[in-house]
């Protein structure tokens, strides 16, 4: 479909093929005949500096720190940005590039894009997050710094030829204030990858002798609302003491909530796994009975929408989240819906369902009818094909 063509896909936050959505995109372009070449960040197991996986070429940078405040993100974007610049030349004069795609955070990328446009390289914004409102659920304010995400965001749905959309709600926002016209907005969701993600059979040992397991994956920061769960556990393990908690993710607040857990008195009831592989974290979910998503009701959870809701669905898991709108969209009734902040109703929630059997078991399977029918990769990745046969059609 697209032999001959060359497409740089650059993601300034998470390394590759540790995002996923990045690696389904990049295998997906690949299998339809596209050269791809990805450059990313170095983290945490993934520091080579060059590596081919799957004929995929992957270059990661260093990157100093993650950001906090102006200084410490004017540090990290100006060092990204030099290395995407440096690196895209690299790839451009081994093997010309004819699509950069650009994968928010930070809304900057569209700066090195700008570059190759003299060439006719087509700049496509695949828009992971909402900057003005991350910034706003991190800080709580809106300042210069709020203004200026506004403008970069601006900047670059100008620059952008075309744009991805990972929900509804962002496809609103690019054409509601990115000025984009509908037609060149794609929504593709971040749909999971059936291969990868199987019901199976639990492992007893993550229970810890207890009779149930609630499961918990992804990022550990200020939004994702992980103190709000444990304090949720606390009110459950005051009640009962056949529960334990497993949270699967690294980030930038896991210190402060290992120290909550312990102030909570709560050690022996929750287990933290880090980041681990695609096979152990199937295998702990496998064995959770209740998954949850304690992410906290701020706008921009609000209205994005979280790959760990159809992870969950896809291994056939009931769910407990807070009362948000693209949460609710995509899991429906696969979902028990607390009220928004309230660490009761959420701890009441997650208890009906361990003492309901049989409204667990339907709950999983109507998620899993959901993602298999209508939200996996089988079907998003069609919708991302049929972008790029109108991008290379200019």
């Amino acid at each position: 479909m697209f032999k001959g063509k060359h497409i740089l896909i650059i993601v300034e936050n998470l390394p590759v093929p540790f995002d996923r959505r990045v690696w389904q995109e990049a295998t997906t372009l690949k299998e339809a005949g596209a050269k791809v070449s990805i450059i990313c960040p170095k983290m945490k197991g993934y520091n080579q500096s060059f590596e081919c996986i799957n004929e995929i070429d992957i270059y990661r940078h260093p990157l100093p720190l993650e950001g906090k405040g102006a200084l410490g993100y004017l540090l990290e974007y100006s060092v990204a940005l030099f290395w995407e610049f440096f690196l895209s030349l690299k790839i451009f004069i081994k093997n010309r590039f004819q699509v950069i795609q650009g994968c928010n955070p930070p809304d900057l990328i569209f700066i090195p894009a700008l570059f190759y446009k003299i060439f006719g390289v087509k700049y496509v914004f695949d828009h992971h997050d909402i900057n003005p409102e991350l910034y706003i659920a991190k800080y709580n304010k809106k300042g210069l710094f709020y203004k200026f995400m506004l403008l970069a965001e601006r900047l670059t749905f100008a620059c952008a030829n075309y744009s991805i959309a990972t929900n509804e709600s962002y496809k609103e926002i690019a054409i509601n204030r990115g000025k984009m016209p509908s037609e060149k907005v794609q929504v593709v969701r971040s749909g999971p990858k059936l291969d990868r993600l199987t019901p199976g059979p639990e492992n007893l040992s993550y229970k810890k002798g207890r009779r149930f397991l609630i499961g918990y994956v992804g990022v550990i920061g200020e939004q994702e609302g992980l103190d709000l769960l444990l304090q949720s556990a606390k009110i459950i393990t005051e009640k009962r003491q056949d529960v334990q908690f497993a949270i699967i993710g690294d980030g930038t607040e896991l210190a402060k909530i290992k120290t909550i857990t312990a102030d909570l008195g709560l050690q022996d009831f929750v287990d933290f796994y880090g980041r681990v592989d695609d096979q152990k974290m199937v295998e702990i979910l496998n064995t959770a009975d209740v998954c949850v998503n304690p992410d906290k009701p701020t706008e921009m959870n609000n209205l994005s929408t979280m790959n760990k809701i159809m992870e969950y669905m896809a291994l056939k898991k009931p769910i407990v989240q807070f009362n948000l709108k693209e949460g609710k969209l995509s899991a429906e009734r696969a979902s028990l819906y607390a009220e928004n902040t309230s660490t009761e109703d959420f701890a009441n929630k997650i208890m009906w369902l361990l003492d309901h059997d049989k409204e667990r078991v339907e709950m999983g399977n109507f998620g899993y009818d959901r993602i298999i029918n209508k939200l996996s990769w089988t079907h998003e990745s069609q919708k991302l094909l049929r972008l790029y046969k109108r991008v290379f059609a200019i």
